[in-house]
């Protein structure tokens, strides 16, 4: 499991990982800044985060998923600070036996990430 948190522009949903040999899918997410907020035009949204809690957070959530749908990795990356339209704020890499316990798990992190990892939107900027 690896759970990671950025400043840096996130490349690839990949990761650069390994092919597993038990893995039967491979769900991935991508969480893209779009170009409006509140129903106004923006160029960026600024991101915050509790440093080191949300890492642990972040950590803690991809073993719980992988004990509660039996996948075999969760792999996130979490970009903060100021992150430009049409740019990725958010990668999740999630590799299982079968699709259907993927698709799970890979919708139940996102929307427990969203409740207890202490990252959150603090503003946007204009286009």
């Amino acid at each position: 499991m690896i759970a990671e948190i950025t400043r840096r522009k996130i490349d690839g949903w990949r990761f650069g990982l390994p092919a597993q040999p038990q893995a039967g899918a491979e769900v991935v997410f991508t969480g893209i800044v779009r170009d409006t907020e509140d129903g106004r035009r923006i160029g960026a949204l600024v991101y915050e985060h509790y440093e080191g809690m949300a890492q642990r957070e972040l950590e803690k959530l991809a073993l719980e998923a992988a004990e509660r749908f039996g996948i075999i990795d969760l792999h996130c990356v979490h970009r903060v600070g100021v992150i430009p339209v049409h740019e990725a704020a958010i990668v999740v890499l999630v590799r299982s036996r079968h699709r259907a316990e993927g698709f799970a798990a890979a919708s139940w992190f996102m929307d427990r990430l969203k409740e207890v990892v202490p990252i959150w939107k603090t503003g946007s900027t204009e286009p």
